[in-house]
């Protein structure tokens, strides 16, 4: 199987997808490689009990429009996420309840807990969204782990546990493992650290009920020319064009867009090798670990006894927890989350083990019901060959402020996709589609 085309893309997610999409309208002719015997990347659904559960991305919000164009679109189910009634925080060994969206923290806690969210929104405004690298303060944030900056204030623990669970939730990593710059760009693109991290009117405002039916539908008009069991292997370049060599078969474009994480792409052998500042960032450019566990029950028990299903602790494997019950209530469900360290040392465990654990986890946040689903599933990203991690890439320190140009510049007849190169709502599924589009013009530009 082989063949010529004006276009290959390499990755058959959301940004893939779009990118081989937007071409075509274009008038390119394209071909979609992709690694997997199936599309949707890290949007993965499968149905379960009386629902549908989404095992990779599904959360949307305000300002998420491409992504919110093409629901519509194709008409994919969502459900405001679920959030009215008590919260838990359950951090360093204490367990509190609260209201709202304030979390239980005594009222020195919650000032400094304030400071340091007024510093770091006020930090992130000064990062330019498609420069990085070029802030004022670029070398020495970059020099920084979140967590050695937070460390330079006189904040309690409790602040310094809440700001951990911030950056371990968000983003897979521990807080010493992502550079200051790269946390700043990523609150930048998504609008601010509260409007990323809540629910209501926030990233997290509403979930798709199948998500993964997106890039499903962005496939359905590509018909043959999305390719399966197609790993790119390697890849070469001339004056002429690209070939792109795979499992499936070997084909010659004029250009080639790889839409895959950058840890990903730097697997890929080229031919002439990349030059030395695009291999260094995909060198340096991990993907987070995470795990997903979904919990299904006959009884809504939690939202019964008035909590609204979220958590946050740090004691066991399950570092935040949200309601995920059918819109329609028939199916009562958990989604809680391994992020992080824990995500690392949990994944390495039995599963049975692992199970045992996240359901205690749950019993100890709403009762001892939790300990009994009708259903449990999980899915471990890291365990993904073609993914290798969730939600997305995160710069270590020192990697941006040196690297970070070679993000989205073309390599001569190679274009740059994914959601770890996205301008806005970077890492997620809006970014994904942004970065899509984005090499799909440099590409069409150039035909």
């Amino acid at each position: 199987m082989g063949g010529a085309v004006d276009a290959i893309v390499v990755g058959a997610g959301l940004a893939g997808l779009r990118a081989a999409r937007a071409l075509t309208a274009g008038g390119a002719t394209t071909v979609v490689l992709e690694a997997r015997d199936r599309v949707g990347g890290r949007t993965l659904s499968q149905p379960l009990g009386k629902t549908i559960v989404d095992l990779g991305g599904q959360y949307i919000g305000p300002g998420q429009n491409r992504l919110a164009r093409l629901v519509q679109e194709f008409v994919v189910p969502t459900v405001p996420t679920f959030h009215r009634g008590t919260k838990v925080l359950a951090l360093n060994g204490r367990r509190k309840t609260y209201e709202g969206a304030i979390p239980a923290l005594p009222p020195l806690a919650l000032l400094q807990l304030q400071v340091a969210i007024t510093l770091i929104d006020r930090a992130s405004k000064q990062v330019p969204l498609t420069s990085p690298w070029t802030a004022r303060h670029a070398a020495r944030w970059d020099a920084l782990s979140v967590e050695a900056w937070y460390s330079r204030f006189t904040f309690g623990r409790d602040v310094r546990a809440m700001l951990r669970q911030i950056v371990r939730m968000t983003f897979g990593v521990e807080a010493g493992e992502m550079s200051l710059l790269h946390f700043l760009n990523w609150l930048r693109s998504a609008g601010g650290l509260i409007h990323m991290t809540t629910i209501e009117h926030g990233g997290q405002d509403a979930r798709l009920v199948g998500a993964q039916e997106v890039s499903k539908r962005l496939a359905a008009p590509l018909g043959e020319c999305v390719v399966l069991g197609a790993a790119v292997r390697h890849i070469l370049q001339d004056a002429d064009g690209v070939v792109v060599r795979s499992d499936a078969g070997e084909w010659w474009a004029r250009y080639a867009i790889v839409a895959v994480p950058p840890v990903l792409a730097g697997r890929i052998t080229y031919e002439p090798p990349l030059p030395a500042w695009r291999d260094g960032l995909t060198q340096r450019f991990p993907m987070g670990a995470a795990i997903k566990c979904i919990a299904l029950y006959e009884r809504a028990f939690w939202r019964e006894r008035g909590f609204s299903g979220e958590a946050i602790g740090d004691s066991g494997p399950i570092g935040i927890t949200m309601d995920l019950t059918s819109a329609d209530g028939a199916q009562p469900a958990l989604v809680g989350f391994i992020e992080g360290a824990p995500a690392r040392e949990w994944g390495a465990r039995a599963a049975a083990e692992r199970r045992r654990a996240v359901l205690r986890d749950l019993a100890s946040f709403f009762g001892p019901e939790a300990e009994q689903p009708t259903h449990y599933i999980e899915h471990d990203w890291t365990t993904e060959p073609w993914t290798g991690g969730c939600s997305a890439g995160v710069m270590p320190p020192g990697t941006l402020s040196r690297f970070g140009p070679a993000l989205r510049a073309p390599v001569d007849r190679l274009h740059w996709a994914g959601s770890e190169t996205a301008i806005e709502w970077l890492g997620y599924m809006e970014g994904a589609l942004e970065s899509g589009e984005r090499a799909a013009r440099e590409v069409l530009a150039r035909l």
